[in-house]
């Protein structure tokens, strides 16, 4: 019988050592070169036939373990961890696409990724196109002849859409596309694209991955094969994991199941105060049934919304003075303590103000990383800030 997604995150490391003594924890292997006794064990290190680790850019003992976690939570065949969330997504879309593709993704992508799309890959001559996933038949609309791969978000930034993955996935491969989704709004606690047909799933390892805001990484998982060019794509670029974010990284997700039921479960509880408030105009929450997609999102996550959401209040800026001191004011998110951000100029500022406007991004919106906290303190410290 497999086991349970908490069980796997606890025991993420646990096989890292072979020796008959070894250390609970995997060491932080900081060494940039490892040296081999002979020419054959060179030679099977730098074809890929041992595994070894053999130069830090190409790979890391650290870095393995943490693919191996992350690829057994997303119930894929191999994942690569990457410098960070962009280079991950990156090295997916490098491995697929070449000149004269097209990359069809949806408008409400994350600022980062807006940026990638529109300035940096039709400098590879590769073409990109835009579609609204939450409508089918807009997808259908949009797909070209030379559409090779469909980009989404499980949860969108900051607005918490909810994709349709299996129809998308199974719309996709009709047609002879990929499907690539960038989950860290969700994590594997909450969904799993690629057990419902995505091709390639993407994180920020910054996120709900490490859990608590000390480090930096990407990675992204998939089949042997598609993540066997995306390394390559990866080292190429010299988008490199540090040992030491890997190994943190590692020891976050151990919490990770028990962490996700808590963020979801604060979440829901805020969610349901919060939109009945008279100073707040609207709540952005897959879990409330007002949500556009509740019944699909009640469908695909089983086990809890994520600790995501979104507020339209009265008095932004006020509410947002009158937090400081209890929830502080950051440009991130998935931390384990509650946290706001100001999607309006942070997160989405690359995006015209046209763009931001009509996708709802408004300089009224803020963003709401709930935390783990004790609830009935959480909802104090948001109604006492919200006022009578």
């Amino acid at each position: 019988m497999p086991y349970d997604l908490t069980t796997l995150a606890a025991r993420a490391d646990e096989n890292a050592q072979e020796n008959s003594s070894r250390s609970l924890v995997q060491p932080i292997y900081q060494s940039t070169v490892y040296a081999f006794s002979d020419l054959d064990d060179l030679e099977r290190a730098m074809s890929g036939e041992s595994g070894a680790a053999f130069y830090y850019r190409n790979g890391t003992p650290n870095r393995s373990t943490l693919e191996r976690a992350i690829a057994a939570l997303e119930g894929t065949e191999d994942a690569v961890a990457t410098s960070s969330g962009m280079s991950a997504i990156l090295a997916g879309f490098l491995a697929v696409l070449q000149a004269g593709d097209h990359v069809l993704a949806d408008a409400r992508v994350y600022g980062g990724t807006y940026a990638l799309l529109t300035e940096e890959l039709p400098r590879l001559g590769i073409q990109v196109g835009w579609t609204d996933v939450s409508d089918l038949n807009a997808v259908e609309a949009a797909w070209q002849p030379n559409t090779r791969l469909l980009h989404l978000e499980s949860l969108t930034n900051p607005l918490l859409t909810v994709a349709d993955v299996p129809r998308l996935a199974e719309l996709a491969h009709a047609r002879g596309g990929l499907v690539s989704v960038d989950n860290t709004f969700a994590s594997p606690a909450v969904f799993r694209p690629a057990v419902h047909g995505a091709d390639l799933v993407s994180h920020s390892l910054a996120k709900y991955l490490n859990g608590h805001a000390t480090a930096m990484g990407g990675v992204l998982a998939g089949s042997r094969e598609l993540m066997a060019l995306a390394r390559t794509r990866a080292v190429r670029l010299g988008g490199t994991i540090s040992g030491f974010d890997a190994w943190l990284t590692v020891q976050g997700l151990k919490t990770l199941g028990l962490r996700m039921r808590a963020h979801s479960g604060n979440a829901q509880a805020v969610a349901d105060v919060l939109e009945n408030h008279p100073r707040v105009r609207r709540v952005h929450f897959p879990g409330l049934s007002s949500h556009p997609q509740f019944k699909l999102a009640a469908d695909l996550f089983p086990h809890g919304f994520g600790g995501m959401m979104s507020l339209e209040v009265e008095d932004a800026p006020g509410f947002v003075k009158r937090l400081q001191g209890k929830i502080p004011l950051a440009p991130s998110l998935a931390d384990v303590a509650t946290t706001l951000s100001y999607p309006w100029g942070t997160s989405h500022r690359a995006l015209p103000e046209a763009r931001r406007l009509e996708q709802g991004i408004t300089p009224d919106l803020l963003r709401l990383s709930v935390g783990i906290e004790d609830v009935g303190d959480l909802l104090g410290d948001l109604e006492a800030a919200l006022g009578e």
